[in-house]
């Protein structure tokens, strides 16, 4: 694949034209102009898993992983979980999502002295060794996130479910824009797919309709506490999957309403360990 570094020399240089008047094109919309273009060459969307509202799934994020249930998919830390279990659950014709931090800094990351001090923005309420990322910084972010991506890749992840991108909404610490977070999270989408692999929104409700075509299944957590769940609704019609993960509620009315809806959805504890109850 082509390095940021390689291409740095045309993002400098890169021009265009509005009104007869010359203007220089943002490094982000260039850099993800040009992975827009490599992707089409090095993998089209026959070659990664695409999945569809119906889907049997559980996420755990925490302890050592349940691998007992019954499901198609299992969402689970890209690196904490042990390639072994990756293999198993591969064995019983299961997906494996990957979990991973795309919009904030993790300081007990193994890469966290990677991020260069210029991205790490305000810390992440409720979240201790949180802090909010600088993602309109793509040249800085890209070795990171391709390592990640690449990661994923050799641990044979089906599927990646990059978190936190929704910064534009949030108190950052910096100005961050919709345009920034959707230059971002379509380049997300496209460095997974250059390496065959689905990629998944994590929540970003501003962000659906804009994005319903770049991802191949939604994360969501507790639309139906926050009445947002009409928001998601891009992603049935178009028949991707909406991975839905509700925290408060009595089990029937929550489970009433997803299946309404199509959603797949998970009553879970907030921790995100094993316990689960599926609505379907």
């Amino acid at each position: 694949m082509l390095s940021v570094d390689s291409i740095q020399v045309f993002t400098y240089k890169g021009l265009y034209m509005k009104n007869n008047k010359t203007f220089r094109k943002p490094v982000g919309q260039l850099c993800l102009t040009l992975f827009l273009i490599l992707g089409t060459t090095m993998a089209n969307a026959s070659s990664w898993w695409q999945p569809e509202p119906g889907l049997r799934w559980q996420i755990q994020l925490q302890d050592e992983i349940d691998t007992s249930f019954n499901v198609d998919a299992y969402d689970v830390d890209m690196v904490e979980t042990p390639q072994a279990v990756i293999d198993a659950l591969h064995d019983r014709g299961i997906k494996v999502i990957c979990y991973f931090d795309a919009g904030s800094f993790e300081v007990w990351r193994t890469d966290a002295d990677q991020f260069p001090a210029s991205v790490i923005g305000k810390r992440m309420a409720g979240w201790p060794g949180e802090r909010w990322l600088d993602i309109r910084q793509i040249d800085l972010l890209a070795p990171i996130m391709e390592a990640r991506m690449d990661l994923a890749h050799e641990k044979r992840c089906d599927a990646v479910d990059p978190d936190n991108v929704d910064g534009y909404t949030n108190k950052t610490g910096f100005p961050l824009t919709k345009e920034d977070q959707l230059i971002y999270s379509r380049w997300l989408a496209q460095q997974a797919h250059a390496r065959g692999m689905a990629a998944g929104l994590k929540n970003g409700l501003g962000q659906i309709e804009d994005l319903v075509t770049d991802f191949d299944f939604v994360v969501n957590e507790q639309c139906q506490q926050y009445k947002e769940c009409d928001l998601l609704t891009p992603f049935i019609t178009a028949n991707k999957p909406v991975l839905g993960i509700e925290y408060k509620g009595r089990r029937g009315n929550i489970c009433a309403d997803a299946n309404a809806r199509n959603f797949d959805t998970l009553v879970k504890k907030r921790n995100l360990k094993a316990r689960r109850y599926s609505c379907r």
